[in-house]
């Protein structure tokens, strides 16, 4: 078992095109022993948003503040904060923070996946 301080880890850009004021810390991957998932903290600036693109692992996100949209193909769902978003395996999507404040979420793929680095 581990504690992680995520003062610890420094964000880093999402450096994947099509992305816009996005930042990611990788809190837990296969470093630290995780044989199965990862769990990543992004922050999207006001305006911002993670790539467009689609994997072929679902994610499960926690909406830790902020507010924003799951854009799709032809779909766009609200979120805010306290809700949980289920995206599953192929689907295309990206984050979009919509509001005034930083978006943060929790996002858990399985581990050694390059998404949105």
């Amino acid at each position: 078992m581990k504690v992680i301080p995520s003062s610890s880890i420094a964000f880093q850009p999402v450096t994947t095109e099509g992305a816009c004021g996005a930042f990611i810390k990788e809190l837990i991957t296969d470093r630290d022993g995780a044989p199965t998932f990862a769990m990543r903290l992004f922050e999207i600036a006001p305006g911002g948003n993670t790539p467009l693109h689609q994997h072929p692992w679902e994610h499960e996100v926690f909406i830790l503040s902020g507010q924003g949209e799951l854009r799709g193909q032809n779909e766009s769902h609200p979120f805010r904060e306290g809700d949980a978003v289920f995206v599953p395996p192929d689907e295309l999507h990206t984050f979009v923070n919509t509001g005034e404040q930083p978006l943060r979420l929790l996002c858990m793929i399985p581990v050694q996946q390059p998404c949105c680095r």
